[in-house]
């Protein structure tokens, strides 16, 4: 089974409030908190309060309303952080890494959104 959650992952345990978290948004279904250790000026995580392991799991079992409400959280975390591109030439990152390739340290979907700096390219050509 390809989508096995694990209810004690960190992001579960701060939905049910047994880890505290620096929130920036809540909704119906989705939550933000800033990142415990930034890699950029605005670094804020975004996950859905359902039990997702990944973005594919997600977009493939979510309700219509998880989704939408999950993408417009992040649209309404870019836009009260103030780093939608625009004239002076601030922008953003989204990452999300699914499975033990891209290196996805918690078990449970989640988008980090980056900016407030140049942040450089993401990838880096493989050697070889």
């Amino acid at each position: 089974m390809p989508y096995a959650y694990d209810t004690q992952n960190v992001f579960a345990r701060i939905l049910r409030g047994e880890i505290p978290c620096d929130k920036v948004l809540e909704t119906e279904h989705s939550l933000a908190f800033r990142d415990i250790a930034p890699q950029a000026p605005h670094h804020v995580l975004v996950i859905p309060k359902g039990a997702y392991v990944n973005y594919d799991h997600f977009a493939l079992e979510a309700t219509d309303a998880e989704i939408a409400d999950y993408t417009r959280a992040i649209g309404r975390v870019c836009e009260m952080l103030d780093i939608r591109p625009g004239a002076d030439g601030d922008g953003y990152r989204l990452i999300s890494n699914a499975g033990e390739v891209a290196v996805q340290e918690v078990p449970h979907l989640h988008i980090h959104i980056l900016g407030g700096r140049p942040l450089g390219r993401m990838l880096q050509k493989a050697a070889g």
